[in-house]
Parts: C-alpha cells; sequence; structure tokens
C-alpha cells in the first residue's frame, strides 16, 4: 500500500503527514516537490541518523496536501504540527498564547481591555506580553496614569452621577458629560503612546502640561502630571538600555545539553530591553541548531505574534528566505532575518545565548534533584531493589460491566511519558469483575514485551487494594514475572498495599513517594475514564441512530465518518444530513426529527453526553 502510495506522489510542492500502524499522525514535514522529498525518506542511499530510521520503521500510511507554493505549504505545516503535536516533530512545549491588551479605538471612548486573540475588529492592539505578569503590570500602571474608563455602557454623557471611578481618579467621567469627547481623546493617544514606547516625547508633553496648570495655578492638575511624569521614569529605568539605536528586534539564541534545548528570546523595544522569556524543547537528539530555531519561529509567530522588524538569530535557519517571506507577510511589513558574526548585533545573540544556558541548566537541576529524591524516597519506603527509573500505573473502568477498559500510563525519569501509554478493551470479561479484567490487561501487556523483548518496568502501581494486588501478582507469576515489583494504592485512606505486608503503608501526605504514585494513579484513572466514556457515548450515538426508521449499519456509519462525531450528526441541518453519501433528503429530514421533535413531543432522544453525566465515576 504504502509503496503504492509513494510511486502516485505528484512533483508539486505540499505537506505530506506520516501516520503509523494505529494511523497516529507521527510527522508531518513540508517539501518543494513531494515525489522527491517523501521518496528520500525511503531509499538506502540517504543520509542515516537514529531519529529518522526511527520515524521510517513506524510509517504505515502516508497523506499529503498539495499546495500552490512552497511558502503556503511552510504556512500549512505550522498549523498542522501545532494542531496535531506528532511524536517525531520538534514541538515547543510551552505553547500557551501569550495576551496582548486591546486599546477599543473602534468605541467613540475606548476602554484597554486584556484579549487573548488579535482580531481584524477595527481595535488596536499591543503585545504579546512576555510573561503575562508584564500585561498585568502594564494594565496596571495604565489604568494609573491615564482616566481611561473600565465600563462597558455606551456614553451619551447624560448620566447624573459619576461610579467610583471618578471619586478615586482613574476616570474623568464622559458618562455624566464632564468631560468632553476632545479631551477623552487626548487621553486615549496619551496611552497609545506610552504603549508604543515612546516615553519620551510622552513625558515632554506631560512637562509642558504641567506646567501650563502651574502657570495658570491650576496646582491640583499639576501635582497629578508630577506623578505620571515620575511613574513613567521609574518605568524608563527598570529597562535596561542594549543599544543607542532606537530599533525594535527580537534577538533569539539557542542552546543545547542531550536531547533537550532552551531558546531564550529577548524583545528590544526602542533599543531597550523590555521583556525576555525562555523556551524548551526535547527529544532534539538528531536536530541542529537551526533546525530547533526554524520550529520555533514558526511555532512562535504563528500564534498571532507580531514579528519585530529584525530578527537575530544564532544560526542560520533552513529555507531562511522563505521563513523571511512568511514573517514579512505575518507583520505586513518587511522583516530581516539575520545571524551575525560579529559586532554589536553578535553581541546580543551571545547575551541570549548565555541567558539560555542557564535558563536549561537550572530546569535540568530542578528536574535532576527532584528526580533523585522521589526515587530515593520511593526504594526507602517500598523497599525496591534500586530507583525506580520506570513505573507503569494500571486502572480499569465500566459502568455495570458494560464497555470494560483498561489503561496503563507511564512515569519515566521523573516525568509522565505519554508516548508509551496504552489503553485496552476488555476482551475476556463477562460481567462486573475488575479483578479478572486487571488480570487481562497485565497478561497482554507483559505477553507483548516477553515476546518481543519490550522495555519492563521497575515497579507496577495498580489502582485499588489487597484484591487488585492479588489479581496483578497471580497475573505475572504465571508469565514467570513474580519478581517484578507491585504496589497497589487505595484512594480511601491513600494506602499502599505491597505482597509481604499483612498492613498498608501510610505515607505522610507531604511525602514526594506518596505525590508521585497518587500523580500516576491519577492519571491512569483519568486515562482509563477517558476512554471507557469515549466508547460509552459512541455505542449510545449508535443505539439511537440505530432506532431510526431507515439508518443502518453502513448509513450510521457514513453519517459519523462525514460529519466527524455524534455531537455534530445531532446538531446538523437538514441540509447538512442530506449531503452524507447514501443519505436520501426524505431519511436526512426523518434524523433531524428524531433529534429535533416537536414542542410538546415525547419522542424526544435522551443525549448522549447526559448519559455520560450520570456516570463520572468509575465501578
Amino acid at each position: 500500500m504504502l509503496d503504492d502510495q509513494l510511486a502516485r506522489l505528484p512533483d508539486r510542492p505540499g505537506v505530506y503527514l506520516y501516520k503509523d500502524a494505529k494511523g497516529q499522525i507521527i510527522y508531518v514535514g513540508k517539501a518543494s516537490s513531494l515525489r522527491s522529498r517523501v521518496r528520500s525518506y525511503f531509499q538506502d542511499s540517504r543520509a542515516r541518523d537514529a531519529k529518522t530510521d526511527a520515524l521510517v520503521r513506524q510509517v504505515r500510511d502516508l497523506e499529503y496536501v498539495v499546495t500552490d507554493n512552497e511558502l503556503e505549504a511552510l504556512m500549512l505545516e505550522a498549523n498542522l504540527v501545532r494542531r496535531h503535536r506528532p511524536r517525531y516533530n520538534i514541538i515547543l512545549r510551552d505553547d500557551k498564547h501569550y495576551p496582548f491588551l486591546r486599546l477599543t479605538t473602534n468605541e467613540p471612548f475606548p476602554r484597554l481591555l486584556v484579549a487573548r486573540r488579535v482580531k481584524n475588529d477595527g481595535a488596536t492592539y499591543y503585545g504579546p506580553f512576555y510573561p503575562a505578569t508584564a500585561m498585568r503590570e502594564t494594565l496596571r500602571l495604565t489604568r494609573q496614569l491615564f482616566p481611561l474608563r473600565t465600563c462597558s455602557i455606551t456614553i451619551d454623557g447624560r448620566l447624573e452621577r459619576p461610579c467610583i471611578q471618578y471619586a478615586i481618579g482613574r476616570c474623568n467621567a464622559p458618562c455624566t458629560g464632564w468631560e468632553t469627547e476632545a479631551g477623552y481623546a487626548r487621553t486615549v493617544r496619551d496611552v497609545q503612546r506610552f504603549l508604543e514606547g515612546k516615553d519620551e516625547d510622552l513625558v515632554l508633553e506631560l512637562t509642558r502640561r504641567m506646567e501650563e496648570a502651574a502657570a495658570e495655578l491650576k496646582f491640583e492638575r499639576a501635582g497629578v502630571l508630577r506623578d505620571q511624569i515620575q511613574s513613567l521614569k521609574k518605568v524608563r529605568e527598570r529597562q535596561k538600555i542594549i543599544s543607542t539605536d532606537e530599533i525594535d528586534q527580537d534577538v533569539v539564541g539557542v542552546v543545547r545539553q542531550g536531547s533537550e534545548a532552551c531558546v531564550e528570546l529577548f524583545f528590544v523595544r526602542k533599543g531597550r530591553l523590555v521583556g525576555q522569556e525562555a523556551f524548551f524543547f526535547d527529544k532534539v537528539a538528531g536536530a541542529s541548531d537551526g533546525e530547533i530555531l526554524s520550529a520555533f519561529l514558526r511555532q512562535f509567530y504563528g500564534k498571532d505574534v507580531r514579528p519585530a522588524p529584525e530578527i537575530l538569530v544564532s544560526e542560520d535557519v533552513p529555507d531562511g528566505d522563505l521563513v523571511t517571506e512568511w514573517l514579512s507577510g505575518l507583520a505586513g511589513r518587511r522583516v530581516l532575518l539575520a545571524a551575525p558574526q560579529r559586532g554589536g548585533k553578535r553581541e546580543f545573540v551571545a547575551m541570549a545565548e548565555q541567558n539560555a544556558a542557564i535558563a536549561l541548566q537550572n530546569r535540568l537541576l530542578a528536574r535532576g534533584n527532584r528526580q533523585q529524591v522521589v526515587q530515593e524516597d520511593l526504594r526507602t519506603a517500598l523497599g525496591l531493589p534500586g530507583p525506580p527509573n520506570r513505573i507503569e500505573g494500571y486502572d480499569i473502568s465500566h459502568v455495570q460491566g458494560s464497555e470494560q477498559v483498561g489503561a496503563l500510563v507511564v512515569w519515566e525519569n521523573g516525568e509522565m511519558k505519554k508516548d508509551d501509554y496504552k489503553r485496552f478493551r476488555i476482551k475476556t470479561v463477562v460481567g462486573s469483575d475488575d479483578f479478572a479484567a486487571l488480570a487481562e490487561v497485565l497478561r497482554r501487556r507483559f505477553s507483548r514485551a516477553l515476546e518481543e523483548s519490550g522495555v519492563l518496568p521497575d515497579l507496577v502501581m495498580i489502582d485499588g487494594g489487597r484484591g487488585q494486588l492479588t489479581a496483578g501478582l497471580k497475573a505475572l507469576a504465571d508469565l514467570g514475572l513474580d519478581w517484578l515489583p507491585v504496589v497497589a494504592l487505595a484512594k480511601q485512606r491513600e494506602e499502599v498495599y505491597r505482597p509481604d505486608d499483612v498492613e498498608p503503608l501510610l505515607f505522610d501526605p507531604t511525602s514526594p513517594a506518596l505525590q508521585t504514585l497518587q500523580k500516576i494513579r491519577d492519571e491512569a484513572h483519568r486515562f482509563a475514564v477517558t476512554y471507557h466514556k469515549k466508547l460509552r457515548t459512541r455505542r449510545t450515538i449508535q443505539s439511537v441512530l440505530d432506532a431510526i426508521p431507515g439508518v443502518g449499519p453502513t448509513i450510521r456509519t457514513e453519517l459519523l465518518k462525514t460529519l466527524g462525531s455524534a455531537r455534530r450528526v445531532r446538531e446538523a441541518s437538514v441540509a447538512e444530513l442530506a449531503a452524507v453519501p447514501k443519505v436520501t433528503p426524505k431519511l436526512a429530514q426523518r434524523i433531524h426529527d428524531h433529534f429535533h421533535p416537536a414542542p410538546g413531543s415525547s419522542d424526544s432522544p435522551r443525549e448522549p453526553e447526559a448519559v455520560a453525566e450520570r456516570f463520572d465515576g468509575e465501578c
């Protein structure tokens, strides 16, 4: 099948998606020629590296999307990586959205609000802010310095009296007409200059107004202006000047240690360092510094972040011209992407690299120290032969014996290793029998590990009490694995059961060992319940659809396949249902009427979500 797909690849630019045996997307890439690029992975003459070899061994299927040019492919690749987070792509782990400040200049009397996304709504956006605390400090200072309204009422100047914001000097009450629209507009211009970093011009303007007020004997007004000037000067003092040129730059430095990397980003505005942030990558073994930087630029600036006119990086970026063109499109102006080799700009980049090295070292040390404490605590408390580097947690979930599932989660070297999670649909157990279901899960997992010489854990942890522990020990003994350490963690009193102890262990609630076991237990429970709910909801919607005359297994499959989910089937219009293959307009109307009965009808179907909400717990 894969050979046929490779033979049919077009010689066009586009994006390709590799899938494993389970149909999961494990890698997304772009190409100027899909035919040449994708085929190169499977040629014996290609340069060998461990990461690509591991990727190729897992590829069982591929999809591709043809684009008009390579720039479109770059943009599509960034979106797909962010959406699917494939295992073999370089992923920015700190993939959160940073806040903006939104000045509603599309209103007669603008307000300053917090926004998570930039929209094309006529308002003016400032940011993003790194970290988010910088946004809160800027918002607090802006409202302290400038009397902008915070209410959302319509301003017509007819209110009889102002709110408390006027009494505390935070608003000049345009709602009452005491401040004119022209006066408010002047305050808005001051806010814009402040947020744009034009502090120097603003200080000069405020100084002029203060002197005018003093000359007119308006000393109270002059005092307010004086306080604003002093606050602005304090803000400027906190910002480190790193360039005498008043330029806007983003300075990016990368360092790596082993399979982990850190990118430090400096935000230089008007020659001042106004913010900095460290971003971390893992699983970057085999990737060059340039590839890490390229992944960072595409993922970071792909989140509504406006690039500075000049971006300085520590290494040349692959496809630099293409990335530059994309950044320029985002900014709406020309963006220069450069890797300086000498001079002042190289010193800026070196400063970013030094900060990245410190941040990465601190991260590794903090994680390593905590990991050692946890492992030693577990080894001592549980009497293990050595520190447990890998712990596997197991749990069973069902409702009165229906849709029984098992879950396996993995804790390795101090972190949850989600790539090794597994879920099991119970096949041999009829009715509600947690012990038998657990035994089946353990047999299936460890039989396969023995057959394939797979990795074995240093500790097996079961969610449950003495009964679950006994069932687990017997299943492992049948496989000749009775030497594996096994414990069970009961929910009620957080008791830890061990094979040779008559009484369970009770840990100190603050113990790192107990907290780690609880984390693994809770994650196994979450993973099992999530899978169980998915199967139950699927079964419920299928049974509901089967109750509709004219809907059989084939049409039911087409509905779910085309519309994507049970929720979409229920919410779809008649036209959307009629667009599904094999669904006639008459049948589409019947399905729609089934889920949307006339008011007062007793034929309203019970919704899957309502059913699911009644069984949030595990049985």
